[in-house]
């Protein structure tokens, strides 16, 4: 019902930043929990952030937490991840979701709409 185009990935260098985005389509995102994941070449999917419906709380992986920072615009129907200090580690495929059934989570088996996702690379 909802549709994610995520944009924004690129390369960059260590210590350098990059600001990600969703941009949500055929329903408004207000209703829905928001989460980004990344997954790496032969890893598993794993939570990168969250933010509830509204904004107000968010939620971080120990690995991203004090670099990246998730936020929300339900009027122009977009989440962003600005991602800060990158490191070579954080070089992963990086996935918008959305939830409906939840105010906030960080399992992505919760996550119904998964956007096709962007690369990010950050060289050493």
């Amino acid at each position: 019902q909802v549709q994610l185009v995520e944009s924004g990935g690129g390369l960059v260098q260590a210590g350098g930043s990059l600001r990600l985005s969703c941009a949500a389509s055929g329903r408004t995102i207000s209703s829905y929990a928001m989460g980004w994941f990344r997954q790496a070449p032969g890893k598993g999917r794993e939570f990168v952030a969250a933010i509830s419906r509204g904004g107000d709380t968010t939620y971080y992986a120990d690995s991203v937490k004090g670099r990246f920072t998730i936020s929300r615009d339900n009027v122009q129907n977009t989440v962003y991840l600005q991602m800060n200090s990158l490191k070579p580690d954080d070089t992963a495929v990086y996935y918008c979701a959305a939830d409906n059934r939840r105010d906030l989570t960080t399992n992505r088996w919760s996550y119904d709409y998964w956007g096709q996702g962007t690369q990010v690379t950050v060289s050493s």
